[in-house]
Order: C-alpha cells, then structure tokens, then sequence
C-alpha cells in the first residue's frame, strides 16, 4: 500500500530567502513535520522526494526548509505544490478512528442488510462527524456515533448503520 499517497501541505510561497517555503498543513497533526525527515512533493504532476532540514510552526502555517532548495528562486518553482506521505508514515490513530479519506466511498448497508448509498462526504461538526450518503434520491445524513454506525469493515470498503428512527422517513 506504499503506493497510494496522502496529501498533508500545500506550499503557499517562500518564506525568506534562503529557500524556506511557507506550508499550509492539510493533516490534524501539524506537528508531524517536526519529525519528518522527508516527505513526497508533487509539483504540476511530478513527484519526488524532498529532504526536511527545518520545520518551525508559525501560526495557521509551517515554514519548512528543504535541503534540495537553496534560495528564493529554486522555492518560487515549488509554489503550490502539494506535500504527501505514503500510507505508512501516516500517524497512528486510536482504536475505533479512521482517516476521513479512508470513510469517504465505503458503501453503507442497513443492520438488515439493505443497502442505502455511498459515502460522498464528512462533515466536521465539532460536536460529532456526520456521513454524507449518496442514495440515488436524497443524500442521507448519519451521525458518526457509536449507537449509529454499528462496523466499519475499511477492507470490504463497508459500514453497517442501525438509523434512528425517523432518518429515513424522508424517503420514503
């Protein structure tokens, strides 16, 4: 699975003129560029790895340091481009979380077995998630609790939802 690349920063502009750049992290862990030693950088669809010599927190960004740009110009190239990790540099979450690319396409079946849609989106409410399911007609709204999504099977791209009562009389 080192194959499949997760997008964590996107290079905003130099920071300097040493060749820092200013990146807008894309990740719930900013503090992961402070241990990273290198990282995937994709460049108008050109990928390639790039050495962390620095990365200081600033704010809403990160400046970062690469040892592979040397001054304002060489960072001006890499402007917009998109800082990624493969799926084993990802931080570890606890039991019972999941990465929000990860949810986004499983398939969501009822505990009877009836299949409702795809998850198209998460919302991120601050109190809980709530699952975005495509169903044909009208999305369906499910909280991401733990009384309403009942499995979660990442391998057989599925999630098993017992709905509250009244979800899904809009429906029908």
């Amino acid at each position: 699975m080192s194959g499949e690349f997760i997008a964590i920063g996107k290079v905003l502009k130099t920071q300097g003129n040493r060749g820092a750049v200013r990146v807008l992290p894309l990740t719930d862990f900013p503090g992961r560029y402070e241990q990273l030693k290198d990282v995937y950088l994709s460049v108008k669809g050109v990928r390639q790895v790039m050495h962390i010599e620095e990365a200081v927190r600033r704010q809403k960004f990160i400046a970062v340091k690469f040892k592979e740009i040397s001054d304002m110009n060489a960072a001006e190239g890499i402007r917009g481009g998109i800082l990624e990790v493969t799926r084993d540099q990802l931080v570890k979450l606890p039991e019972g979380s999941y990465y929000i690319f990860d949810i986004i396409g499983l398939s969501v079946y009822g505990s009877g077995g009836e299949q409702f849609g795809k998850i198209t989106e998460v919302l991120q409410t601050g109190a809980n998630d709530v699952y975005i399911v495509e169903t044909g007609g009208k999305p369906l709204l499910i909280p991401a609790l733990k009384q309403v999504v009942k499995e979660i099977d990442l391998p057989g791209r599925r999630m098993v939802v017992d709905l509250p009562e009244g979800l899904m009389d809009d429906e029908n």
